[in-house]
C-alpha cells in the first residue's frame, strides 16, 4: 500500500471507501460509459448505453435490453483485484467500517468484504417482477429459463428482472441511508476509481465531515481541492500490497 495512504489509515479509526467503475476495470470489467463502450453500443444497437439501460427501454424493448445486458454487463470470469483484497483486509483489521460502491459485480463481497452498500444493485441478484421470487445469475443466463433473451419465473411465469438500478429508477432508500450514515460517521473517506460525475451517487461525498479525504483516480475530479491527499494513479497499485 502507498505509504501516504497507510499513514492516514494508521491514524484513523473509522475508514470508509467509496468506489466507482475504475475499481472494476482493473478486474477486466470494462466501463460501459467509456468511449469504447459507447462506440460498441451505438454501432451494434444504434443506441447509447444509458438509453438501453433505462427503465423505459427495459419496458418497451425487453428483448434487446437483455441481449445488451447479458453481453455487456455480465463478466462471470472476473476476479477481485488488489484493491478489493486490500479493502477486505482493512475491514478484517477493524479499520474499514464500510464500502460504498457504484459497481454491480459483487467483487467486493467475493474478496471477503462484509459491509458493502451497493448503490446500483447487483447482477448477482434477480427477482420476478410479479411474485418477487429471487434468482441467481446462473438462472437468468440459462437459455432454458428464457423466452428468447428474456428470463421467466419458474413459479409464476413472470419476467425476472436484474436487481440493478436502471436509469430513471430511484436508488434504494435503505442502501442510501446506510451509505450516508457510514460516510457521515467516518473520520477518513477514501474515494477511488470514480470521476465523481454520476449523480446522485457522487453527491454522497458531501456528507463527509471527517478529517481526511483521500482521492485516488487516474484523472482529476471536481473535488480535488477539498482533499487531504490526491493521487492520480491506479487504485489497485495504490491500495495493493
Amino acid at each position: 500500500m502507498d505509504p501516504r495512504v497507510r499513514e492516514v489509515i494508521d491514524r484513523s479509526k473509522r475508514v470508509v471507501f467509496f468506489g466507482g467503475a475504475g475499481v472494476s476495470t482493473e478486474s477486466n470489467i470494462p466501463d460501459f460509459r467509456s468511449e469504447s463502450g459507447l462506440y460498441n453500443a451505438v454501432s451494434k444497437y444504434g443506441q447509447s448505453p444509458e438509453t438501453m439501460l433505462s427503465r423505459t427501454f427495459f419496458q418497451n424493448h425487453m428483448e434487446t435490453f437483455y441481449d445488451y445486458y447479458k453481453n455487456n454487463l455480465i463478466y462471470r470470469e472476473a476476479l477481485p483485484n488488489k484493491a478489493h483484497l486490500a479493502l477486505a483486509k482493512l475491514e478484517e483489521e477493524g479499520k474499514l467500517t464500510g464500502i460504498v460502491t457504484q459497481n454491480i459485480d459483487g467483487l467486493h463481497q467475493l474478496a471477503g468484504s462484509k459491509t458493502v452498500y451497493e448503490l446500483h444493485g447487483s447482477v448477482l441478484r434477480n427477482y420476478c417482477v410479479d411474485c418477487g421470487a429471487f434468482y441467481d445469475l446462473d438462472y437468468i443466463m440459462d437459455p432454458e429459463h428464457c423466452e428468447g433473451n428474456i428470463p421467466k419465473c419458474e413459479t409464476c411465469g413472470g419476467i425476472v428482472k436484474p436487481d440493478v438500478v436502471l436509469y430513471e429508477e430511484a436508488l434504494d432508500d435503505q442502501v442510501i441511508n446506510g451509505a450516508v450514515n457510514a460516510i457521515r460517521n467516518a473520520d477518513t473517506l477514501i474515494v477511488g476509481g470514480t470521476s465523481l460525475v454520476v449523480y446522485p451517487a457522487a453527491g454522497l461525498i458531501n456528507y463527509f465531515g471527517g478529517k481526511d479525504l483521500i482521492l485516488i483516480n487516474k484523472s482529476e475530479t471536481q473535488y480535488d481541492t477539498r482533499a487531504t491527499l490526491v493521487i492520480n494513479d491506479s487504485i489497485g497499485k495504490i491500495l495493493g500490497e
